[in-house]
């Protein structure tokens, strides 16, 4: 019996991008309480990843490692859980990167950091949404759920992330994209468009902005997003039980910013 009963998730299966640490493993764990197998993906920290999941059954979590930052490697994860699980029912793409992105600084750095932050949060996740709606689509649907940011849709208030809040913008209108054109084929999307989550992003980001205590200062709540708080949204856009809602973007972010 899953501790998450008001969304029975048993019988599904997800794979969340990104689940050793963060709000990718909060989400993960949401889903594993709520009943489902989850295909957690890492980068490179396995151990990270099996304890963040260490509450669900071995019978229904798999751990499956891939460098998102290289070429194909999302079709290659795609193909490796379906070997694993045999079919998928929702997607999370929350695996990304928040490289420093400076107008003043070197050519090399601007490049590289450009390349990599679309490499890792745009190009390998629309190449993970595109295996899953080829897969979706003839078995009757599934969910898809994006992370973006709130920095995507009023950009960042630091100049430095610059590539990361384009990056950001990207996936949401990609995820819309997806949302209009196969919403009758059961394929419902979502973005979740999170603010400042306290997460060891958000402490590298306090470093930037003067102090965690300065940061939160700026923020109507006077607190950050806790990754639980995303975990529960993911397991109810999930459940499937508001289909209306697919393409919408869901800011969370404490009334800090509304649109």
């Amino acid at each position: 019996m899953s501790r998450n009963n008001s969304y029975d998730l048993s019988g599904k299966t997800a794979l969340v991008t990104g689940a050793s640490r963060g709000i990718g493993a909060a989400i993960a764990n949401a889903l594993g309480d709520a009943g489902a197998t989850v295909v957690a993906h890492y980068g490179s920290d396995h151990e990270g990843a099996q304890e963040n999941l260490k509450g669900v059954p071995e019978e229904r979590k798999v751990f499956i490692g891939s460098d998102l930052s290289v070429p194909g490697s999302a079709r290659e994860l795609w193909e490796d859980a379906i070997s694993a699980v045999g079919k998928i029912d929702i997607l999370v793409n929350n695996a990304a990167v928040n490289i420093e992105t400076p107008l003043e600084g070197s050519h090399e750095q601007w490049d590289s950091g450009w390349e990599a932050t679309m490499q890792v949060n745009v190009l390998e996740p629309a190449s993970l949404v595109r295996e899953a709606v080829a897969h979706f689509v003839p078995n009757g649907g599934g969910v898809l759920i994006s992370m973006s940011s709130w920095s995507g849709q009023k950009g960042s208030s630091l100049p430095s992330l610059s590539a990361y809040a384009a990056s950001k913008a990207a996936i949401k209108a990609f995820t819309q994209t997806i949302a209009t054109s196969y919403a009758k084929e059961g394929v419902l999307a979502y973005i979740i468009a999170p603010g400042i989550v306290k997460t060891r992003m958000s402490d590298l980001a306090a470093v930037i902005r003067g102090g965690e205590e300065k940061m939160k200062s700026s923020l109507v709540l006077g607190e950050l997003v806790t990754p639980d708080e995303l975990g529960n949204l993911a397991v109810f856009l999930a459940s499937g039980k508001c289909r209306h809602l697919t393409g919408a973007t869901l800011d969370v972010n404490g009334a800090s910013y509304i649109r």
